[in-house]
């Protein structure tokens, strides 16, 4: 089969699309063809070696939607020909095919479509615990959301606002602005005053939470942007990590508290992967949020996918199609 792999890490380039012998499924895995491949800025982070892969060479992806093609030995509850999603490690889901944990698969509703459903599942369970675990949004609440017009924001912004939030979202550019207010902002700013906004906004109190997934360039903003005793979920780094912050200064800013929560620790047992998946099939089945699949492309084109994702040229969500 067809897999993109990378032997160093750096740019785009060190992508490589190569010929991958796909072995059969060991215990307690099944075989997955795929139909459609998710893009995450984290697999950005991989190859450019901000995360740490595994070892080299390594694949890249975790997140991927397809049909089970075979089951190692010990697995029940699946059948071949299952369409199912998939969230799971190793780096491997840039391929036409891979073998993954069972543990790690869900059978998909009828529903939901395979490009939505690959699209979703990372983004979407990541807002679903960061809405509902990381900080509880209520009804009256203010809340900001960093890239608002991004994979995760769109999704985010869209379930808060049905939760009875007031959302506040920022973006890059003047494109992007209308795009977050079709998807549940109620107030959009750039980035380069949001602070000041979102002070008088809110009478000078602050929020009760920042989502954060960009880093560096919004983090100073994002602790001068809570109120007292507020939560500062600092969930991405898509401009490159912030700087240190010791915790005596936490106090200095009204007893803050600093996070960084991530989608494994959210659904470490099949328990909590259901959990999640659940509330994130129905919100998405009963159209109460629209999964945004702007830009398929094909798997062969995965190095451009990846340089028009860094260009910020990409809203909503990118898929590979193999």
């Amino acid at each position: 089969m067809k897999a993109f792999r990378f032997y160093e890490t750096g740019g785009p380039d060190v992508m490589r699309l190569e010929d991958v012998e796909l072995g059969a499924p060991k215990a307690g895995e099944v075989r997955i063809r795929h139909t459609a491949v998710a893009i995450n800025f984290r697999d950005i982070l991989m190859r450019r070696g901000q995360h740490t892969p595994r070892s080299l060479p390594s694949g890249l992806g975790t997140e991927s939607a397809g049909i089970i093609e075979a089951l190692g030995p010990g697995v029940t509850g699946f059948a071949i020909g299952d369409r199912v999603v998939c969230v799971s490690g190793p780096d491997s889901a840039y391929a036409q095919a891979r073998n993954a944990p069972a543990e790690r698969v869900l059978k998909l509703p009828e529903t939901i479509d395979d490009r939505v459903a690959a699209a979703m599942m990372v983004r979407g369970m990541t807002a679903r615990y960061l809405l509902h675990a990381t900080y509880r949004v209520r009804p009256g609440d203010t809340i900001l959301v960093h890239a608002a017009a991004g994979g995760v924001g769109l999704i985010l912004c869209q379930w808060a606002k049905h939760l009875g939030a007031t959302v506040i979202g920022t973006v890059g550019n003047p494109d992007k602005v209308a795009i977050a207010r079709a998807h549940g902002c109620d107030h959009v700013f750039f980035y380069d005053d949001f602070v000041t906004q979102v002070r008088d906004l809110t009478g000078g109190q602050g929020v009760p939470v920042v989502y954060d997934s960009v880093g560096r360039t919004t983090f100073e903003g994002s602790l001068h942007s809570l109120r007292r005793l507020g939560i500062m979920a600092s969930f991405g780094e898509s401009s490159g990590d912030p700087d240190p912050v010791p915790p005596r200064r936490l106090g200095h800013l009204g007893s803050i508290f600093l996070t960084h929560p991530s989608l494994g620790n959210y659904t470490t047992t099949r328990a909590e992967l259901l959990e999640n998946a659940n509330d994130l099939f129905a919100m998405v089945g009963s159209r109460k949020i629209k999964i945004e699949v702007n830009h398929p492309y094909p798997l062969s084109e995965a190095v451009q996918a990846h340089r028009d994702l860094e260009a910020r040229k990409t809203t909503g969500s990118v898929v590979l199609i193999p």
